[in-house]
């Protein structure tokens, strides 16, 4: 069954095959289109690093949250990622919210980011989270469905910001009974 893990040197190979995957198909968020596979081939460790460099007890900088990198893997197979901020400043409010989920190519379709989604949103109950705040870019039918079906609520549909060039739908979430 597929579980949510930290970033891992076991997951190396898959994870990297997953970067040259969005990278082929231009179908990845931003920050994956531009790893640099070699640079990750490497040094893994310090790319490791850098995804965890925020995760409490770190005080992370001004403008930053305490975050965590999670990985959605099924024995040594990675199928894709989360984001769970822990808080939400001015920007993440806007865009971004309290999770961001991504799954590789070859394996969307699949119910993959429903339950990656879902296993985020465990994690965020258990961080002491009430309600998560989710945002997806207002022509993303298949992120809007996924949000939906873990109980996202649209709070509003938002124009263009300035540092994002298409409108986008921000959902809440209810994490606490």
């Amino acid at each position: 069954m597929p579980h949510l893990v930290p970033p891992s040197e076991q997951y190396k190979a898959s994870f990297l095959n997953a970067v040259r995957e969005a990278q082929a198909t231009g179908s990845g968020l931003g920050d994956t289109l531009s790893f640099d596979v070699v640079e990750m081939e490497r040094d893994f460790p310090a790319f490791l690093a850098h995804l965890r460099r925020f995760e409490p007890p770190t005080v992370p900088p001004q403008g930053f949250v305490n975050s965590e990198a999670l990985w959605l893997v099924e024995g040594n197979a990675y199928l894709g990622r989360v984001s769970i901020r822990h808080t939400l400043n001015q920007r993440l409010r806007e865009f971004g919210g309290h999770i961001g989920y991504e799954i590789r190519p070859s394996e969307r379709r699949k119910g993959y980011a429903t339950l990656a989604l879902r296993l985020a949103l465990e994690r965020a109950r258990s961080l002491g989270l009430e309600r998560v705040l989710v945002t997806c870019d207002v022509d993303n039918l298949g992120s809007r469905r996924v949000i939906e079906a873990n109980g996202g609520e649209l709070e509003g549909e938002f124009l263009v910001l300035e540092f994002h060039d298409r409108p986008i739908q921000r959902y809440w979430i209810m994490v606490q009974d």
